[in-house]
């Protein structure tokens, strides 16, 4: 038996929700299908979150790019696939990119290249780089990126 909440009680949950952690619209709704509630008390909490800047896109998007970057080295291609599956506009990504700094991100293909060809045992040259392009580009970093890494790395040896 689910216990019911007051109108009160379940935007004041919502609030908390976006207390804890940014969030996007699409998390927030889905948040709310927790709770039986009618259209106008979803826009009307929608609305309060919006104006007393709970919810925020921007925001959300903004810190989402970061973590995901900083702390769990994902590539922009990674981050967009994601950001768009929770309903943020290719405009919103695009522009927020610029949380993450150039140089950051050339270093971070380059620490991931050379960690991950380090582990490969066994292998001919070849097959080390082309496996350690591939794992790159799971993680979501533009091939242009990692080719541009690999050259520098060549030419500083």
């Amino acid at each position: 038996m689910s216990k019911s909440y007051t109108f009160q009680e379940i935007k004041q949950k919502l609030v908390n929700y976006c207390v804890y952690q940014d969030r996007c619209h699409a998390e927030v709704e889905q948040k709310m299908r927790e709770f039986l509630l009618i259209d106008e008390a979803k826009e009307e909490i929608i609305l309060y979150l919006l104006k007393e800047n709970y919810l925020n896109e921007e925001r959300f998007t903004r810190s989402y790019i970061r973590g995901k970057f900083y702390i769990k080295h994902w590539g922009k291609n990674k981050i967009k696939i994601h950001l768009k599956q929770k309903g943020i506009t290719e405009k919103l990504i695009n522009s927020s990119f610029d949380e993450i700094h150039p140089d950051d991100y050339q270093k971070t293909i380059t620490k991931i290249y050379q960690d991950y060809f380090s582990k490969q045992h066994g292998l001919k040259e070849y097959q080390k780089k082309s496996k350690t392009i591939k794992y790159l580009i799971g993680r979501g970093f533009e091939y242009d990126k990692i080719t541009f890494a690999i050259e520098d790395l060549e030419s500083d040896s």
